[in-house]
């Protein structure tokens, strides 16, 4: 024993080194698992296999699918998103960019299917009319409103919507985990160089009494190995607050801070994905939008029947039966066109009236545990093994140069 001491005493600043740098071990592999999870978010290297893409863009579709699916079914319906939309109120938000359309519409297609009766007119005529249809499209979009609020499910497709977001910008998919998770992954960071410290105090002992040079290599890989798995547990359990040894309470990091996470979260998806430039042009321009081109057609049908209903037969006979479905058609895909330029004038009132992030703050505070640890987990979960496999090697290289230098440095 007092070999050892003495030993120790000679070299003391070398072996309190151990538990140092157990602990930057325990640091540096968390923060190289953390950037793994997420970075590069293209490939970088040489395909297939010398090079890397961060877990979550490797995985976009899968990890946005995850994501959309407790952001649709837990939180978000439909019917959430539209049913807070007055539609008399969007008509008179879009009244003036409304009329600007139906002019251009109704010039283009008198001028491309009676360009000489339509030109023959008097201006004061074309005016009339042109403010007749004018007058009759405020109606007509509130009644299209309608429909889409009562069958919103038939037109809109919020999931789809929410994964084209998310994989398309794999930058957004990463901030959805790192916005909600900062402090969980600020705690892996931390926890790995203090636990770390700890195991490095027991490697230095062991290392004191035996000077076995495997052990270095070893309890480097327990060190980044333990750390890693470790730091996951304490993110995610126990679910409920739990106390150990009579000392100490502790939760879950991610489900303590649910309060918190929920308005992080609320923010982000409000902002980013389930905004109302977005909303309009998955409902016109979606998978979904033939549905809302044949309701706008059915709709531009009744309004030309009951405009023409005594004159209809001149009309058809003027324009010619396959052109006057063709001018249906036509008429339809330009109010198409121009809706999605005209709604963009109803963005600040829809978003105050849809609200959606206190909407999904409040259902965020309903979720069960189980449901509420989905929002992150994913993140961890896909290929979690590897995260915690490189951990361990990494700290057994460092464990191998360890001994190494101690060996040196003690010769």
């Amino acid at each position: 024993m007092g070999a050892i001491l003495q030993d120790f005493s000679e070299h003391w600043m070398l072996y309190l080194s151990i538990p140092i740098v157990a602990a930057l071990i325990g640091y540096v592999t968390k923060v190289l698992a953390i950037k793994m999870m997420f970075y590069p978010v293209e490939f970088r290297g040489k395909k297939p296999f010398l090079g890397w893409q961060g877990i979550v863009p490797k995985h976009a579709a899968k990890m946005a699918g995850i994501a959309c699916d407790t952001l649709t079914e837990q939180l978000l319906r439909p019917q959430d998103v539209v049913a807070r939309l007055d539609p008399e109120r969007i008509v008179a938000e879009v009244e003036g960019p409304l009329r600007h359309a139906i002019e251009e519409i109704v010039e283009e297609v008198a001028s491309t299917y009676q360009p000489g009766m339509w030109e023959a007119m008097p201006k004061v005529v074309r005016r009339a009319m042109i403010q007749r249809v004018q007058n009759d499209a405020p109606r007509m979009l509130s009644d299209i409103m309608d429909e889409i609020k009562s069958d919103v499910d038939n037109v809109f497709d919020l999931k789809a919507m929410v994964v084209t977001a998310l994989v398309r910008d794999k930058e957004l998919l990463n901030r959805i985990f790192l916005e909600a998770g900062n402090k969980e992954f600020q705690f892996i960071r931390r926890s790995g160089a203090v636990f770390g410290f700890l195991i490095g105090l027991v490697q230095m002992s062991a290392w004191v009494l035996f000077k076995a040079p495997i052990l270095m290599p070893m309890f480097g890989l327990f060190t980044g190995w333990f750390t890693d798995w470790l730091a996951l547990k304490m993110i995610f359990r126990p679910q409920q607050p739990t106390t150990y040894l009579g000392l100490f309470e502790w939760q879950g990091l991610f489900l303590k801070r649910r309060k918190e996470v929920s308005e992080a979260y609320g923010d982000l998806i409000a902002k980013e994905i389930v905004t109302p430039r977005n909303v309009i042009e998955a409902v016109l321009r979606g998978p979904l939008s033939d549905k809302v081109l044949a309701l706008v057609t059915r709709k531009v049908d009744e309004e030309l029947n009951r405009r023409t209903s005594i004159a209809k037969p001149l009309v058809v006979f003027a324009v010619g039966g396959r052109r006057y479905q063709d001018l249906k058609g036509r008429i339809a895909e330009m109010v198409m066109s121009k809706l999605p330029e005209t709604m963009s004038y109803v963005e600040d009132y829809a978003a105050d009236a849809m609200d959606i992030r206190n909407t999904l703050v409040s259902k965020m505070q309903e979720l069960e545990p189980e449901e509420f640890e989905e929002l992150l987990r994913p993140a961890f979960r896909e290929e979690e093994w590897m995260l915690i496999a490189t951990g361990a090697l990494l700290g057994f290289a460092v464990g191998e140069v360890q001994v190494l230098a101690l060996e040196f440095l003690s010769s």
